[in-house]
């Protein structure tokens, strides 16, 4: 049993390698761009619509809605990345019906990679919505002194974004492969649905703690109202 996809090469030819990992990540990307690219070619704006069109639109207007409600002014705007994060880690954690299958996101490096985009993104939203100089200025708050304790704090909640989302994927792949070897049959196919509903877990956890983080670098400072006299 591998602890990692990163172990699993399926072809390496010098530097260049292609391990589980990168085979899996690139798989999922494509079925999600097909699958929206299939699905929104035919949109209807009438009454009766495909089973395909209706579940599209409970997915994107339930995320809308959760955005909306963590404090974010315009979810929409803020929908396309969000919801390809939740996408992601969602289908990576659900193809885990497959035995055969190691979900990328139980490797560090895929981790690192989406805490990465969140930890661009955030200061791309902040300065977007307060502008270069009050994003800047919210590192100083409340006074100038707390500003290295803001950076330090900027990145430590990215190495946990990566370090949580890592460690929960991984245990629940590792759990599952022991017990496929000792017990193959019912007890299993307990723990697979267990660990699908433990992957969506995660999955909702990251965009939500993403969404709270761009909320945050988003949101104007509170002005301290001046002490009467």
């Amino acid at each position: 049993m591998h602890l990692s996809p990163d172990e699993i090469i399926f072809y390496q030819a010098g530097f260049l390698k292609i391990n589980a990992t990168i085979a899996t990540t690139w798989a999922i990307i494509l079925v999600l761009a097909v699958g929206a690219k299939l699905i929104t070619c035919h949109l209807s704006i009438e009454q009766r619509r495909s089973r395909w069109q209706n579940l599209i639109e409970i997915i994107v207007t339930g995320m809308e809605a959760q955005i909306g409600d963590v404090g974010l002014l315009n979810p929409r705007r803020y929908l396309p990345f969000l919801g390809s994060l939740f996408l992601f880690v969602a289908m990576a954690s659900l193809c885990t019906i497959f035995p055969w299958y190691v979900p990328p996101t139980a490797s560090l490096s895929t981790t690192a990679a989406l805490a990465l985009c969140v930890f661009v993104a955030v200061p791309l939203f902040g300065i977007k919505g307060q502008g270069f100089g009050g994003y800047l200025s919210s590192y100083m708050e409340p006074t100038v002194i707390m500003l290295p304790f803001n950076i330090i704090s900027e990145l430590s909640r990215t190495l946990a974004l990566a370090v949580r989302l890592f460690g929960n994927m991984m245990s629940g792949a590792m759990i599952i492969g022991i017990l496929l070897t000792i017990t193959p049959f019912i007890f299993p196919l307990i723990m697979t649905a267990l660990g699908l509903l433990t992957g969506m877990v995660q999955a909702y956890i990251f965009t939500i703690l993403a969404t709270v983080y761009i909320a945050a670098a988003t949101r104007p400072p509170v002005s301290t109202p001046a002490s009467p006299r």
